[in-house]
C-alpha cells in the first residue's frame, strides 16, 4: 500500500521546478547545473537582498557570476541557462511555493569550537522562510553541512512548525551533503558521487530523482539522513586529519634538517595491494568554511546522538580535535619562521615591512573564508611589522586594504610572505624581487612550497620554508 507522501508526490508528478537558497560557493553552480538539465523546466535562486549580498541578485540575473577567481565553465553556463530564462535569482521567498524542490544550501560556523555549539541562525532563518511557503509533496533538501541529527530533528521540526505541514507525511525532507572544492565546482557536482539521505524511503528517492539529471560520471549512494551527515562531517575530519598529519611531520623535518618533500615523495611511492596511501601536502594553514568546522560538527553530533554509549575522550584530547589544534597552529609557525628569518637578516620585527601574499584561503580563488592568512596579519602587526596584502582575485575584505598591484607590494619589503599559491607567484623572479624590496638580504617565508628556494638563496634572500629543514638554516649568500 502506498504511503500518503508517495500519493501525493504521484499526483504531483516529476520534479519540474527548483529553489535554491543561498546564492555562494554551493548554491550557484548547484542552481545553474539544475537549470542546465532538460528534465528541469525552471530554476529559482533565492537570495536575501542584504547590504552584504544583495548585489549578487542583480550580477545573477544579468548572467554575471559573483564568484571570482578561475571556476571553469561557470560563468558561460550561468549566462546560457540566464539566456534561456530557465533561471532567475529573486528575493522574494514567496516564490517558494512553486517549487516541487528546494535546496539550502547555507553556512553552519561554529561561533566557538570549544563549547560545541554551531551557528545555526542563517540555516534556522532559511529554514523558516521554506517553511513559511512549503507547498503538499514539495521536497526539501539540507545541502549544507550539519551536525548529525539536525535533518530529522531541528530542521524537521522548524519545516513542520512553520507550514503546518507533517515531514514523511505532507513533505520530503532529505539530506545530500555537497562536496565541492572552489576552483571546480561545475566539475565536482557532475563528476563526485552524490550522498543522499532522506528521513525515509520516499524522501530518499524523491531526492534521488532530483540529483541524478546533474550527475555525469557521478554516481548515487543512498542512506539515511543521519549516516549522510555522519558521511560529510567525517569525509572532512579525514582530510583535515591528513593535513594535519603531514603538517606534523613537515615540523619534524624541519627540526631533523630534512626536506619535507623528499620524505613525502618517498612514503608516496610504496605500492601495492593492501598499501594505502593518502598522503596530503603541508602549509601554512587550513582555511575555507569547511575543513575548520566539519570537525566539529562530527564531536557534537557523537555526544548529542550518542551521549549514552559513547565511551572515548573528546574535545582537545579527540584525534579529530588534536588535528585541528595543529592546524590551526601553522600560521603561528608562519610567524616564527618569520621572526627567525628577520633575526638571520639582521633586521627586528618593529617596523619591518611585510608584503603578504595571498589572502584567499585556496590557490587561484577569491575565497577567503577563515583565511589563515588573517591571523598572521595580526600576529605580525602585534610585533610592530608593517603589513601590505596582496591578493590578485580578493577584490576587498572588510578592515583589510588588498593592493592588486604586486610590484608595488613588494616595493621596500623586508620579508615576502606567501600564503596563497596562487599561480602569480610561483613565477616570481628572485632578482626583480630583490630589486623591489631594495634590501641587501630580504626574507622569503614560503608557505605553500611555490617558489625554487635555490634561485632566492642566490639572489640574496633568506630563505623559510614550511619543512625545508635542508634549507632554513642555508648560507647567506653575499
Amino acid at each position: 500500500m502506498k504511503s500518503k507522501l508517495q500519493s501525493i508526490i504521484d499526483r504531483r508528478g516529476p520534479i519540474r521546478n527548483i529553489g535554491v537558497v543561498g546564492m555562494g560557493y554551493v548554491g550557484i553552480p548547484a542552481a545553474v547545473l539544475f537549470a542546465d538539465a532538460s528534465e528541469f523546466e525552471f530554476v529559482r535562486g533565492f537570495q536575501r537582498d542584504s547590504s552584504s549580498s544583495g548585489y549578487k541578485i542583480a550580477m545573477l540575473n544579468r548572467g554575471e557570476s559573483p564568484l571570482k577567481g578561475e571556476e571553469p565553465g561557470l560563468e558561460e553556463l550561468l549566462g546560457r541557462v540566464v539566456g534561456a530564462g530557465k533561471f532567475r535569482c529573486t528575493p522574494d521567498f514567496s516564490e517558494i511555493a512553486e517549487c516541487d524542490a528546494v535546496t539550502l544550501a547555507i553556512q553552519t560556523p561554529f561561533k566557538d569550537p570549544k563549547d560545541l555549539i554551531p551557528d545555526f541562525s542563517a540555516l534556522i532563518e532559511g529554514l523558516r522562510q521554506v517553511g513559511r511557503h512549503l507547498t503538499e509533496g514539495t521536497l526539501v533538501v539540507l545541502e549544507s553541512t550539519v551536525t548529525p541529527g539536525t535533518t530529522a530533528g531541528m530542521a524537521r521540526e522548524i519545516l513542520e512548525e512553520e507550514s503546518g505541514l507533517v515531514a514523511g507525511e505532507d513533505f520530503a525532507l532529505a539530506h545530500a551533503p555537497e562536496r565541492v572544492m572552489v576552483g571546480r565546482l561545475l566539475r565536482n557536482i557532475r563528476e563526485h558521487d552524490r550522498i543522499v539521505g532522506g528521513i525515509d524511503e520516499v524522501s530518499t528517492a524523491r531526492a534521488i530523482e532530483l540529483y541524478r539529471p546533474v550527475l555525469t560520471t557521478g554516481k548515487i549512494i543512498p542512506m539515511t539522513a543521519t549516516a549522510a551527515e555522519v558521511t560529510k562531517t567525517a569525509e572532512n575530519a579525514f582530510r583535515d586529519l591528513q593535513i594535519a598529519a603531514v603538517n606534523q611531520l613537515a615540523l619534524h623535518c624541519e627540526a631533523m634538517g630534512v626536506n619535507v618533500y623528499d620524505v613525502r615523495t618517498g612514503i608516496d611511492s610504496l605500492k601495492g595491494e593492501g598499501i594505502t596511501r593518502a598522503i596530503l601536502w603541508p602549509g601554512a594553514g587550513v582555511g575555507g568554511h569547511c575543513l575548520t568546522k566539519d570537525s566539529w560538527h562530527l564531536e557534537r553530533g557523537a555526544q548529542v546522538l550518542g551521549r549514552a554509549s559513547l565511551w572515548y575522550p573528546h574535545g582537545a584530547e579527540s584525534i579529530f580535535g588534536v588535528a585541528r589544534t595543529i592546524n590551526e597552529f601553522m600560521p603561528r609557525h608562519m610567524v616564527h619562521l618569520t621572526l627567525k628569518g628577520l633575526e638571520r637578516a639582521g633586521k627586528s620585527p618593529k617596523g619591518a615591512k611585510v608584503a603578504l601574499l595571498g589572502w584567499a584561503f585556496i590557490q587561484n580563488s577569491d575565497d577567503t573564508r577563515n583565511t589563515p592568512s588573517e591571523p598572521y596579519l595580526a600576529a605580525m602587526e602585534e610585533t610592530g611589522a608593517e603589513v601590505k596584502v596582496h591578493d590578485p582575485f580578493v577584490e576587498s575584505y572588510p578592515g583589510i586594504e588588498i593592493s592588486h598591484d604586486l610590484e608595488e607590494t613588494l616595493a621596500g619589503a623586508d620579508v615576502i610572505t606567501i600564503f596563497t599559491g596562487h599561480h602569480h607567484y610561483a613565477s616570481l623572479d628572485p632578482i626583480r624581487a630583490k630589486e623591489l624590496s631594495g634590501k641587501e638580504h630580504p626574507v622569503i617565508v614560503d608557505g605553500r612550497n611555490v617558489v625554487d628556494p635555490d634561485a632566492f638563496i642566490r639572489a640574496g634572500f633568506v630563505y623559510k620554508g614550511i619543512g625545508r629543514g635542508d634549507k632554513n638554516s642555508h648560507p647567506i649568500q653575499q
